[in-house]
């Protein structure tokens, strides 16, 4: 992992900044992201002095205000696709794979439910299955590739499936998330949705809040993981080109794995 820091570092030019820069380092990350890389940056600014301003959300709307010209100088975004769109049209510079997820299933207590029957309940026309945005978010592009496998097992299962799913979150008409509150475990805590698919780790702060909600793994021909891309801006000062070496660090990686995702080996 240090191997992969540094290689990263060299890429992007690394430089040594200055620890007296007034002005915090600029990041927009998934909101997948938030509670870790929060942590990240506290981490950061104790080594170094340096702060980060970090701005939450769905990683495809980020994007797109990227591409506006909003001046992000780190985009960590919940998969590969959204910053290789914008390395290659020049905005950032080299991907780097810094983190894994997987998709999980976050459920209403009423819903009596097993790893072998989820996909038989979430077909289930009296089943209110939420899911994120896809296009927008890539957890709803996640879920529809559950979906698609689940097509592969029981066929018919797509076209239901995508059908009957309820874009909850992450899309540019949803309302914005609550503060202090995770929006998955508010929706299926009221009602809205009796099985949300989303990251195993939104579903493990959802149910810190609400120690009622069930959490459910894929099982093993359902199961879909997440890669997640982080990039430096073309135009960024050398402090953010550090905290992107520390989120490859041997630090910011314990840090992920404390917080449920799975580290890059």
């Amino acid at each position: 992992m240090r191997r992969l820091a540094l290689a990263f570092a060299t890429m992007l030019g690394l430089g040594s900044g200055s620890a007296a820069s007034q002005e915090p380092v600029r990041l927009y990350a998934a909101g997948s992201l938030r509670a870790a890389l929060t942590e990240v940056a506290n981490a950061f600014r104790t080594e170094t002095g340096l702060s980060v301003a970090g701005t939450y959300g769905a990683s495809g709307l980020l994007r797109e205000r990227i591409e506006k010209g909003e001046p992000a100088e780190i985009f960590a975004s919940a998969n590969m696709e959204h910053p290789q769109m914008l390395a290659r049209s020049g905005r950032l510079g080299p991907v780097a794979l810094f983190t894994r997820n997987e998709m999980c299933a976050l459920i209403n207590p009423v819903i009596d439910v097993t790893p072998d029957t989820l996909l038989t309940r979430m077909l289930d026309a009296s089943v209110r299955l939420g899911t994120s945005t896809p296009k927008a978010d890539p957890s709803g592009d996640y879920a529809w590739e559950v979906f698609r496998r689940a097509d592969a097992v029981r066929a018919g299962s797509f076209a239901t499936l995508e059908t009957k799913a309820m874009q909850l979150t992450g899309g540019p008409q949803s309302p914005p998330p609550p503060v202090g509150r995770n929006v998955y475990g508010m929706l299926v805590d009221q009602g809205q949705a009796d099985i949300f698919l989303t990251y195993c780790t939104n579903a493990v702060l959802a149910r810190k809040e609400t120690p009622a909600l069930r959490q459910l793994a894929l099982p093993e021909n359902l199961r879909v993981g997440a890669d997640y891309g982080l990039g430096v801006a073309t135009t960024a000062r050398a402090e953010a080109k550090r905290f992107a070496d520390f989120v490859l660090s041997p630090k910011g990686q314990a840090i992920l794995t404390a917080q449920g995702f799975s580290p890059i080996r």
